[in-house]
């Protein structure tokens, strides 16, 4: 199975300031992944020329469900986060993760039917300083569907925005969570056309046997957005992962 992970900027290039979501899309269809967990997704803003991406986008990829989560507001529009997934979501919450009067940041939390098994799946967009980022983890991991599902295997996917790589070693590791994104080096995702910090990241818990996790660095992906997307091949079935020759994590 496998999951992309992906800041897609509205659509709008690093470099060009173009909004072109045929770019996103031909991005993401190059990975055929079967969950997607995008961020700053576009609905109705100037700026991205009005465009309902969320549903482009799910209209595009015949997804079998999909949630939008607006977080920041325009005078006209809003962008936020998004899942669409080939199967069906069973359970599905979304939290604010705003500190105060900083900009508003929100997590997706969902329960994915997979053909191999339950699936308990956070999408999350973090804030940019340190301590807000700690809060948030901490409201994440306190909310109640996580308490509900603690006995699921859970991917946390996201742009954490923690370029210091500071979450891992706190509240994450105390609840279990192993950061799949490492050694940071060889996940560099911003600024997409010049790739510096490791700002999207995945960690996980339970029973999940990860195949393979990478940053897709194509031509195109330099282009598309800011950032480079991230994507998971892993398992929740062990006959089946042994059977696709991989290496568990």
């Amino acid at each position: 199975m496998r999951l992309l992970s992906y800041n897609i900027h509205k659509a709008i290039g690093g470099r060009d300031r173009r909004c072109v979501l045929q770019r996103v899309i031909d991005v993401i269809e190059g990975e055929n992944p079967d969950i997607c967990c995008l961020q700053e997704v576009a609905r109705g803003a100037r700026r991205t020329h009005f465009h309902d991406q969320a549903r482009m986008l799910a209209e595009y990829f015949k997804s079998a469900a999909y949630v939008y989560q607006p977080n920041v507001y325009y005078k006209t529009g809003m962008y936020g986060n998004l899942i669409l997934s080939r199967w069906p979501l069973v359970a599905k919450h979304q939290i604010s993760l705003r500190l105060n009067n900083k900009k508003p940041r929100g997590a997706q939390l969902v329960v994915v039917k997979t053909p191999e098994g339950t699936l308990h799946l956070v999408n999350c967009h973090l804030g940019l300083a340190e301590d807000e980022r700690h809060w948030q983890v901490d409201r994440l991991l306190n909310h109640h569907l996580f308490r509900e599902s603690a006995e699921l295997s859970t991917l946390i996917v996201g742009d954490y925005n923690d370029w210091r790589n500071r979450l891992h070693a706190g509240r994450l590791s105390e609840h279990g969570f192993k950061q799949l994104t490492t050694p940071i080096s060889k996940f560099r995702s911003f600024p997409a056309y010049l790739p510096l910090s490791s700002l999207d990241k995945a960690f996980h818990r339970g029973t999940i046997f990860v195949r393979h996790t990478r940053i897709v660095h194509n031509a195109l992906a330099k282009k598309a957005s800011d950032h480079l997307p991230l994507v998971i091949d892993f398992h929740l079935d062990e006959h089946v992962f042994n059977g696709s020759n991989g290496t568990g994590a």
